[in-house]
C-alpha cells in the first residue's frame, strides 16, 4: 500500500481520483481532468502517469485523449480516502471543510456548457439549446441541498442524463418505469430504487426523488444499498414533472400531496418507516418492509423478473 499512498499523497491527484470515483461512466478523459486546476496539460499528464505507475488507475487511448479509471482493486481503498477520511476529519472540525474544498466553483456556466455539448453530441433528439437548459437547472435544483462543490458537476451530469432520458421516454413502449418519491431522498426512497434496480435486473426502472431533498444519503441506508451490489453511486435528487410523465408508477412515501397528477400514471402511497428516524436494527426491518412491497409491485408489473 505505501507506493499506492504516497503516490496520493498530492491534492491535485486527490481530485482527479474523487472525480474518477464519482463519474458517472466510472471513468474520465485527461481534457476533463484538466479542467480541475488551472495547470499545464504536461503537468496533469504527469500526475496521471504517477497515479498510474503505482496501480491506482488504468488508462486506455482513444483516438487523441486517454481515458482513465480506477483500478477495480483500488475502490475500496479510494472509498476509504475520498469518503471515509474526508467525513471522518470534517466530524472532527466541522468548520475544517469551509474552504477546504467546498469553493464556488470557478467559471461554472463554461464548464456547464461543456458538459451540455458532451450530453448533446449523445442526443439526436433534443436541441443543443434544450439540452443546455437542462444541465443549467439541473445544476440550480442539486446546487441548493449540496454540501460538495467539487462533486457538483459530476452529480449535474448524472442527473441531466436522467432527465432528458425521462423527457425522450415513449411510455408506450419499453420497460415499466416506477418512480419512488420521499421528502428527502435520502432514504425510503433510495432503498426502493435499489431493491427494484436489484431483484428486477433490469425489466424495470426505478427512480427516485425528494420533494426536499437532503444533502446526502443518509449512511445507513447507504451501506444497505451497498449491499445490494447495485451499480452507481445514490444522491437526492429533486423531483422534477418530467420525471413523473415518465413514470408508469409513482410511489409516495411519506411526501404527502407533493407529486403533480399526470394522467395515465398509477399512483401508490406506501407507509413505511423514516430510516432517519430509527436504530441501525430498525433500518434494516424498513428495509425487508420496502423489500416485500417491491417484490408485490414487480410481480405485477413484471412478472418474469
Amino acid at each position: 500500500m505505501a507506493p499506492a499512498l504516497k503516490a496520493l499523497a498530492d491534492p491535485l491527484r486527490l481530485r482527479m481520483l474523487s472525480m474518477l470515483a464519482a463519474s458517472p461512466t466510472g471513468e474520465a478523459c485527461a481534457c476533463d481532468l484538466a479542467e480541475l486546476a488551472d495547470v499545464s496539460q504536461p503537468t496533469v499528464s504527469h500526475h496521471l502517469k504517477v497515479l498510474r505507475d503505482a496501480g491506482v488507475v488504468a488508462s486506455e487511448r482513444r483516438g487523441t485523449w486517454v481515458h482513465y479509471r480506477v483500478e477495480p482493486g483500488m475502490r475500496p481503498v479510494v472509498a476509504a480516502l475520498v469518503d471515509g477520511l474526508r467525513a471522518a476529519r470534517v466530524d472532527a472540525d466541522p468548520s475544517w471543510s469551509r474552504g477546504q474544498g467546498d469553493r464556488e466553483l470557478v467559471d461554472v456556466d463554461a464548464k456547464l456548457s461543456h458538459v451540455a455539448r458532451r450530453i448533446a453530441d449523445a442526443t439526436a433528439d433534443l436541441s443543443g439549446d434544450a439540452v443546455l437548459r437542462i444541465v443549467r437547472e439541473s445544476y440550480a435544483s442539486l446546487a441548493r441541498s449540496s454540501r460538495i462543490s467539487s462533486h457538483l458537476l459530476v452529480l449535474t451530469e448524472r442527473f441531466a442524463r436522467q432527465r432528458i432520458a425521462d423527457v425522450l421516454r415513449d411510455r408506450t413502449a419499453g420497460v415499466p418505469h416506477v418512480l419512488f418519491v420521499c421528502v428527502q431522498n435520502a432514504g425510503r426512497s433510495q432503498l426502493a430504487a435499489a431493491l427494484v434496480e436489484q431483484r428486477s435486473g433490469g425489466a424495470v426502472v426505478a427512480r427516485s426523488a425528494g420533494s426536499m431533498p437532503a444533502a446526502e444519503v443518509h449512511p445507513e441506508v447507504r451501506s444497505l444499498i451497498d449491499e445490494l451490489g447495485v451499480d452507481g453511486d445514490p444522491f437526492p435528487k429533486p423531483l422534477t414533472d418530467d420525471a413523473v410523465r415518465a413514470a408508469d408508477v409513482v410511489v409516495t412515501m411519506g411526501c404527502g400531496d407533493v407529486c403533480p397528477i399526470i394522467p395515465g400514471v398509477r399512483y401508490e402511497d406506501w407507509q413505511v418507516g423514516d430510516p432517519a428516524l430509527a436504530s441501525p436494527d430498525g433500518v434494516r426491518a424498513i428495509r425487508d418492509d420496502i423489500a416485500r412491497r417491491v417484490d408485490r409491485l414487480l410481480a405485477e408489473l413484471s412478472p418474469a423478473s
